[in-house]
């Protein structure tokens, strides 16, 4: 099992970075395409010999858009669609109407009735062939061949009619109804109209469509072509350091190549260089986020491998004293037989290397059995070497303590210099532990999964630092147990705690087991449990409410529709402003802070529990709005001292601002609580200012003097426990990257997103299985540990069954002889297992996984740790049964024999 773990553990972790990778990839690609590529044109200009139709020039260059990528990226990129999607126009009854060309668009056998628009010109030049869903037709009472007047919108100049020649079902799970929601559904008048019409629908059109409406608009339009990529089982080769950096450069070579191949000469003007077909167009622009999820990424792996590392080093260190027990249970059953043979002339290292060529063939299966596993592996590469030095480091364990056994000095060592010699070898244990700690704690990590040699022996050392600390101290309490026993008349109890203090330094290698089991699973329990209510706090904080319309005072309109929509019960407007104030009294900086300002009574109406809308309510902002408003009218041209509370101010002080110009002076009325700066409504703006120094808060009444263009992010927080997600996304799609919208934010989505993260999925599939075989491993080593001390135990208890003890009261021996132990170790490894993430301190950073405004408080899984505890006391009284059980069976004569004095 070691050798296995050895040769396709490092395989294994790669191949689960990868699919976690392709994973990243996949969900940062779900709701758009990974990267896209944009060029505006104009409107169709004729040249003599020049003839070009819009539909075949769009696949012309997809095609070459798609041959553009690098080699490396070529398999593993595809075109996705091409969109060109035409500013608004109203049709006759008022209806505002978006269409949309989308290569991606349902084909013919989609379509309930009629047929997709025709790609090829239009018979009458001003008549555009649309289609529509089948829910729009309904709701606009649309029929086959119906033509519809279309008229100025955002498009201008526009007077043409659109002839109606399908309907399509929009039941599917196309992307292309997330991204254009009102090509599947129409949205209705506000929230409370008396008519109920239809104000907003979607409509899909050929590009010759687009080019009548553009060339009778004279307006450019945008063409988006969106690529995806799925690296598949490749992507373990970007991952760590320099995979990421081997992405980076693949990404930044791409829009160079396809700038170069896209961009055809033929028609140059001073705006437009490049030519569309028979279109003057611009350069491509290219845009993606794919490197920013792939740093993310690696940064996240870089902690994760802290977390693999320590299930990798408690397998290893479970597996190695198993190993040891196994070892030391042979040597005694043969000591002996090697002691008559030490009598009879033979040398400790003829014995030893006897022993060494009687395991060698094990070892050799062993070592060829785990390759065999490790080579079953898909797509695992084999580590044969490091396979090859656990084989040989496993193969020598039983001769060297067979050696040890049978030397010279064994019948005759000191044991005053042995007491000595084992005092300094626990100091040094201890003190290796705390040197690898500080260090691991001053340098961080190195190196991708497993690379840190530090890292993984940092687990090891503090747990044999815990047993060392154990063996001295557990023993002191069962010796006071053992007097107060010996008080009483029953003589089992006596016995049993006298001989576990006694056999405490004999019980390390079993403690140790123990210790690091126990504390592994319970260090993983506690960081998935982080992990979870970590990420459950950070996406409160990335949303700040049920839903959040970044942008929304850019963008007011948008922000009035989404805040009619259905679902709705509150809203509250956050807004932040970047100030560099200085004293008003002696000119002094105050120090970069973010001034922001929120709706305090809206807000103290939908989350009464917010500590800034709490704040602003005991400082007495956002009350009292009609005498502050005749106090700002009283003041003449000079406006009024904006209120606010300061995290480094005292109240009283006078603070003076400059914004665009404006000068503005800010009265400090009080202090800010510290629960104020990771308050869930400030984080959709605060993450523009992550690592601000200071922060500033007042209510956005003080702030009516600023424009909407002066603030440097604003939101709007939607409140509501069944909000009309889809309503909201049909006024707010999800864009593609490099889309220059408001972005809308919603609770579930973003939670839904946070808890199918193929990272956290493969570190708790790794850890989960490295644990299971720690466990494995550790009960063979009970095991072996319980049949290397059962004579000892044996004997003890056929004493006392000649004396007349019960079996009854030997079962209670037993138990009370194993009991110390037990609690020793599940109080030692529950204790390092939640320790574990202070010691390692900035080594191991959770807030990668996060994200939020500071790193996620240690959640205990309080049943999970009671569980393991309680399964190693069963399973001690498991041991103990079975043990009494055999002792039953046996005689007194199997036991008890003349002449030994090993117990």
């Amino acid at each position: 099992m070691l050798a296995a773990v050895a040769v396709g553990g490092a395989g294994l972790l790669e191949r689960a970075a990868g699919h976690a990778l392709a994973s990243r990839l996949e969900q940062a690609q779900r709701d758009a395409p990974g990267l896209t590529h944009r060029v505006r044109f104009g409107p169709e200009v004729e040249r003599t010999g020049a003839e070009s139709e819009l539909d075949a020039d769009l696949r012309r260059l997809s095609t070459v858009i798609e041959n553009a990528a690098p080699a490396p990226l070529r398999p593993d990129l595809a075109h996705d669609s091409t969109r060109i999607a035409l500013p608004n126009v109203r049709t006759g009854d008022g209806t505002t109407l978006s269409l949309v060309y989308a290569s991606d668009a349902p084909p013919r056998p989609a379509y309930a009735a009629g047929r997709p628009p025709a790609p090829a010109p239009a018979p009458h030049g001003r008549v555009v062939e649309i289609a529509v869903s089948t829910h729009t037709r309904d709701a606009m009472k649309l029929r086959l061949g119906q033509e519809l007047k279309l008229g100025p919108g955002a498009l201008e100049n526009v007077d043409a009619k659109a002839r109606v020649v399908g309907f399509y079902a929009a039941g599917s799970d196309r992307r292309l109804w997330s991204e254009q929601p009102l090509l599947a559904r129409p949205a209705r008048g506000p929230r409370g109209g008396t008519d109920g019409a239809v104000r907003y629908a979607g409509a899909l059109l050929a590009p010759r469509g687009a080019e009548v409406l553009q060339s009778q608009a004279n307006a450019e339009l945008t063409v988006i072509w969106g690529m995806r990529l799925d690296p598949g089982g490749d992507a373990a080769r970007f991952v760590g350091d320099q995979g990421g950096r081997d992405f980076e450069r693949l990404m930044l070579r791409y829009p160079e190549s396809v700038r170069s191949v896209t961009c055809d000469l033929g028609m140059v003007t001073q705006s437009m260089p490049c030519a569309l077909g028979t279109h003057p167009a611009t350069e491509t622009e290219s845009a993606t986020e794919l490197p920013d999820a792939v740093a993310g990424f690696q940064r996240q792996w870089r902690q994760g491998t802290v977390v693999i590392s320590f299930a990798l080093a408690s397998v290893t260190a479970v597996g190695f004293a198993a190993v040891v027990v196994g070892a030391l249970l042979s040597v005694r059953r043969r000591l002996d037989v090697h002691r008559l043979q030490r009598a009879r002339g033979a040398s400790a290292t003829g014995l030893a290397l006897g022993r060494a060529a009687e395991t060698a063939p094990a070892v050799l299966l062993g070592y060829g059995g785990g390759c065999a596993v490790a080579a079953l592996l898909p797509g695992a590469s084999s580590a044969y070497g490091l396979g090859l030095l656990v084989a040989v480091s496993v193969w020598l364990v039983l001769p060297l303590l067979t050696w040890w056994a049978v030397r010279d000095r064994a019948l005759l060592r000191d044991k005053g210099a042995g007491r000595g010699r084992r005092a300094v070898a626990e100091a040094g244990v201890v003190v290796l532990a705390l040197a690898g700690v500080f260090a691991l704690r001053a340098r961080g990590t190195e190196g991708d999964a497993g690379g840190d040699p530090l890292l993984a022996a940092v687990p090891v050392l503090l747990g044999l630092a815990t047993v060392v600390v154990l063996v001295r101290l557990y023993p002191l309490p069962v010796r006071l147990a053992a007097r107060w026993a010996g008080r009483g008349r029953g003589a089992v109890a006596l016995i049993a705690f006298s001989r576990a203090a006694k056999e405490a330094p004999a019980r390390a290698l079993a403690l140790l087991v123990l210790v690091v089991t126990l504390a592994g699973a319970v260090f993983g329990g506690l960081v998935a449990g982080t992990l979870t209510e970590g990420r459950r706090d950070a996406v409160a904080w990335r949303v700040g409410a049920d839903a959040a319309f970044l942008g929304a005072g850019r963008d007011p309109d948008t922000a009035g529709r989404l805040a009619r929509a259905r679902g709705v019960r509150e809203t509250a407007a956050v807004r932040q402003l970047r100030v560099d104030p200085v004293s008003g009294t002696d000119g002094g900086r105050y120090g970069i802070a973010s001034l922001v300002g929120i709706d305090t009574a809206k807000l103290r109406t939908a989350t009464p529990r917010s500590p800034a809308a709490r704040a602003l309510r005991d400082a007495g902002l956002g009350e009292g709005e009609g005498k502050r408003k005749s106090a700002r009218h009283g003041r003449g041209s000079r406006p009024p001292d904006i209120r606010v509370l300061a995290d480094a101010a005292d109240a009283g002080d006078l603070l003076t601002i400059t914004v665009h110009g404006k000068e503005r002076r800010l009265r400090v009325v009080g202090a800010l609580p510290d629960a104020v700066r990771n308050d869930p409504v400030l984080g959709p703006v605060r993450a523009a200012a992550e690592g601000r120094e200071h922060l500033l808060l007042t209510d956005n009444r003080d702030l009516e003097g600023f424009d909407a263009g002066e603030f440097e992010e604003s939101a709007l927080l939607l409140y509501g426990p069944h909000l009309d997600v889809s309503e909201l996304r049909s006024v707010v799609p999800r864009t593609a990257p490099g889309t220059a919208t408001g972005e809308l934010r919603v609770r579930a989505e973003e939670q839904a997103e946070a808890d199918d993260d193929g990272l956290t999925a493969a570190l708790t599939t790794a850890y989960t299985a490295c644990t299971a075989l720690a466990v494995l491993l550790a009960l063979l080593a009970l095991v072996l540990e319980l049949l290397l001390s059962a004579p000892a135990r044996g004997s003890t208890a056929a004493r006392l069954r000649t004396l007349g003890l019960d079996a009854r009261a030997t079962a209670g021996l037993h138990l009370l002889q194993l009991l110390p132990l037990v609690l020793a170790a599940v109080a030692g490894g529950v204790a390092l297992g939640l320790t574990l993430p202070q010691l390692l301190g900035p080594a191991l950073d959770l807030r990668e996984f996060t994200g939020g405004p500071a790193a996620p408080a240690p959640r205990t899984d309080a049943l999970f740790t009671a569980a393991l505890a309680a399964g190693t006391v069963v399973l001690m009284a498991a041991a103990v049964g079975a043990e009494t059980w055999l002792g039953r069976r046996r005689g007194l004569g199997a036991v008890l024999r003349m002449g030994r004095h090993d117990d």
